[in-house]
């Protein structure tokens, strides 16, 4: 089956000369508007959200932007839908005699194929080398010891959380004869556990590639891509964002409410706080290791009132007539 091409940039909202910056800004006002925890329609908002970061896991990286452009630009030339070199979209090595390969494509995790053949982690082979082997050419076949099978690559897509709490998620694997065109499903149950870091591997064992001549069967292995969260960053255990603040708090000091991945604090703002300062909060950020968490850092935005009243005006004035503080001379 023909893989289905992904209109990134349709999905995001923006044309296909839009800034990183223009990616970045879409992104963050899609993911607030379809992140599970605030939308109304949470089935549909899943589903988008993972259709929104997956456009954003592409098109934020230069190096798969570039790639990504080529490939559109590949298909509207007729070109052919064909994986990059060392990655045939899953199929696995010839099994047997007869030569029966496989494609597979994995489902509930989070990814399109699209995705998977082109910019995921999956193998591209699965399954195991033939048991037979041609001995110097002359014609006579030997069996060969037993071979384990290979394993098979994916990726899966991992909310914050998730990463906070743990979770359990079915997945399915579709596997396709390619010459009989046979297909079989197999679902298997996933255990995230708390604190996984991006980049780290959950292992299914022994539901890869099957075995030849005895041998046993391959791995899953499902590498992690943290969904990016529209407020935090994540930093090793830590949960970096950003707070904005009105001049008169960072000089008077407040007491403001903010929002983390499990409900909202209050946050002590000393006086004369400075842009770019990052206040922290212990122990809300991830899972560190047994009962420990790391931290939750803001760095400090102060925002200018984009228009000011006369009475304003006037106390603003009375302010610059009494202050000392001159940002241009060095302290």
């Amino acid at each position: 089956m023909p893989t289905e091409f992904k209109d990134y940039y349709r999905i995001l909202g923006v044309s296909a000369k839009a800034t990183d910056e223009e990616i970045k800004k879409a992104f963050r006002m899609l993911a607030r508007k379809y992140h599970p925890d605030v939308a109304k329609d949470k089935k549909t908002a899943e589903e988008k959200f993972k259709e929104i970061n997956e456009a954003n896991e592409v098109l934020s990286d230069p190096e798969s932007r570039k790639k990504y452009d080529q490939l559109g630009a590949d298909w509207k030339t007729g070109g052919e839908s064909r994986p990059p070199p060392g990655r045939a979209g899953g199929r696995s090595a010839p099994q047997g005699p007869g030569g029966d390969a496989y494609d597979f494509q994995f489902e509930g995790t989070g990814f399109s194929d699209f995705f998977e053949q082109f910019f995921g982690g999956r193998a591209g082979r699965s399954g195991g080398a033939s048991p037979f082997d041609h001995n110097g050419g002359n014609g006579t076949e030997q069996p060969q010891q037993a071979l384990r099978g290979q394993d098979m690559r994916g990726d899966i897509l991992i909310t914050l959380d998730e990463v906070l709490k743990g979770a359990m998620r079915g997945i399915s694997v579709r596997r396709t004869n390619s010459r009989t065109g046979q297909e079989e499903t197999e679902t298997h149950q996933v255990r995230i556990p708390a604190g996984v870091h991006n980049g780290q591997s959950i292992r299914i064992p022994g539901k890869g590639g099957n075995g030849l001549s005895g041998g046993r069967a391959g791995d899953i292995l499902l590498q992690v891509r943290c969904a990016q969260h529209p407020d935090w960053q994540v930093r090793g255990s830590d949960l970096v964002g950003h707070l904005e603040l009105a001049p008169w708090e960072a000089v008077l000091g407040t007491t403001v409410s903010m929002k983390t991945l499990e409900g909202s604090v209050s946050l002590k703002v000393p006086a004369d706080t400075q842009q770019g300062h990052q206040l922290r909060v212990r122990g809300k950020g991830l899972p560190a290791g047994a009962d420990k968490r790391g931290d939750l850092y803001v760095g400090v935005s102060i925002q200018v009132p984009p228009r000011s009243g006369k009475e304003e005006q006037r106390l603003w004035k009375e302010l610059a007539s009494l202050s000392t503080f001159n940002p241009r001379r060095a302290p």
